[in-house]
């Protein structure tokens, strides 16, 4: 007996469950604008103890890194995640997670062929292409103002 296109259909709604789309952008709101908040207090923070502009940035992209990783390295981060979605991917904090879940998850292979090999899984393209896009995008805009 074979299906046709419209029951198929029917059948495959009912087996996926319904997305929460509210749930999640909210969560994602709430959890993306904590963490931008608490970049912004630790900011103040740094230019409240008398670091110049670039000093109190660098030491708070150092602070967020920092906090990111403790909270990874503790299971905190993902529990964070899992209410907050897509509000974790913040850049700076993002990024540190994605570094050290892997490093976490291979470490009992040894520092090399585990932690080694494993700490840029998921960060490692990001870093190739990063890099790939902002030299084509500094010819370009080398070659735009060249003329």
């Amino acid at each position: 007996m074979s299906l046709s296109s419209d029951e198929y259909k029917k059948m495959g709604e009912k087996a996926v469950p319904k997305t929460k789309c509210l749930r999640n952008m909210s969560g994602a709101f709430l959890i993306g604008g904590a963490i931008c908040t608490f970049g912004q207090f630790v900011l103040n923070f740094y230019l409240d103890m008398g670091l110049s502009t670039p000093s109190a940035s660098t030491a708070c992209s150092v602070t967020l890194i920092g906090v990111s990783a403790v909270l990874t390295g503790f299971g905190v981060y993902d529990k964070i995640a899992k209410f907050g979605g897509g509000g974790t991917l913040v850049p700076i904090t993002g990024f540190a997670n994605a570094v050290v879940s892997p490093a976490m998850e291979f470490k009992s292979e040894g520092f090399v062929l585990g932690l080694g090999v494993k700490i840029f899984t998921i960060a490692g393209p990001v870093i190739v292409y990063g890099v790939l896009a902002s030299f084509v995008y500094g010819v370009i805009y080398w070659v735009l103002n060249w003329f």
